[in-house]
């Protein structure tokens, strides 16, 4: 009886209504704050409907340092090395040099520049590749004759790759350049910060959309680190096709901080797919923010330089050569 009395009063019926709106409004504002996104740290990619956004005012880079006999060097530390956008010491605001998994492309050739032993040698070579590799890489395969496909997208199965390219019969013409575009496309999707690409081919192409010169600023573009291996034989390297397909290939790798290499024999080739797979995992990452960064898409130079350790010899980095200062750029 009480309480309805105080009810028929009129009081508590205000007292409750304002409870109900304080309610409301808590409600909304924990709906706010669930709804408010966290910020993306500048390392991540952003993924929004199919669109990969890549931050370009923290320029990364992929290091590899080697001694006088061209092994690999770790346990170097932030201070050991410098860096240089356009003749500017920058400050090197990340550093990392742990062995980290890599996104990476996988490109096979399967064009009929490729018959004979050669596929069957570089999917052996490729395998020792695979066992070498961070368990947890993830890989994107793309095999590419007169046009590229995508053969697998984003697998962490590395039997699976071997498994797609054991009934592969090399035929038709050879769509390089292609290849390249589908395979940046990819790897920039994946779910690592190390990103990579691997060409297997001997080079060649003759049935490309794309022209070299647009591969070549696709790449510059682009912070793969991109590794070839060119499947020559003797008629291969002697001929005019062959020396502009290894041209090609020396071009594309350097730009990107990455290596072409020739293997003239079974053992070489399986001994330099190892060699790659090791230095993918004995690169250091280092990030920076250039001072007055401004989105005028011009080219900037990056020069690193690496100091040795006391009683060390000289030590050589290898790294992307440069940027273009491009607004946020979306690869879809």
């Amino acid at each position: 009886m009480a309480v309805i009395r105080r009810l028929e009063s009129g009081r508590p019926i205000v007292s409750l209504v304002v409870f109900c709106v304080l309610a409301l409004l808590f409600a909304s504002a924990v709906e706010l704050r669930a709804q408010t996104p966290t910020p993306t740290p500048q390392l991540q990619s952003v993924e929004d409907k199919g669109t990969v956004k890549v931050r370009v005012d923290l320029v990364t880079l992929t290091l590899t340092v080697t001694d006088l006999y061209g092994r690999y060097v770790s346990g170097l530390s932030k201070n050991a090395f410098t860096v240089f956008d356009n003749g500017v010491e920058q400050e090197i605001t990340y550093f990392s040099d742990t062995d980290a998994p890599v996104s990476l492309g996988i490109l096979f050739d399967v064009s009929d520049s490729m018959s004979g032993t050669k596929i069957a040698k570089a999917r052996h070579a490729l395998e020792r590749f695979i066992n070498t590799s961070h368990p947890n890489d993830e890989y994107f395969l793309i095999a590419f004759n007169n046009r590229a496909q995508l053969l697998l997208d984003r697998t962490r199965n590395g039997e699976a790759v071997l498994d797609k390219l054991t009934l592969v019969n090399p035929r038709n013409n050879t769509a390089l350049y292609d290849a390249c575009y589908l395979g940046i496309e990819k790897v920039t999707r994946g779910t690592h910060q190390k990103k990579a690409m691997l060409i297997i081919s001997d080079g060649q192409d003759n049935a490309s959309r794309y022209n070299f010169g647009e591969v070549r600023r696709l790449m510059k573009e682009s912070d793969v680190v991109v590794y070839a291996v060119g499947i020559l034989d003797g008629r291969d390297s002697g001929s005019s096709e062959g020396m502009l397909g290894k041209a090609f290939l020396d071009e594309l790798t350097s730009v990107t901080g990455g290596k072409a290499f020739y293997p003239e024999t079974d053992v070489e080739m399986d001994e330099i797919f190892e060699r790659i797979a090791l230095e993918l995992r004995h690169q250091y990452s280092i990030g920076y923010v250039p001072e007055d960064f401004q989105t005028d898409g011009k080219w900037h130079k990056v020069k690193v330089k690496v100091k040795p350790p006391r009683g060390l010899p000289r030590l050589t980095v290898r790294s992307r050569e440069g940027y273009f200062a491009t607004p946020l750029t979306d690869y879809k």
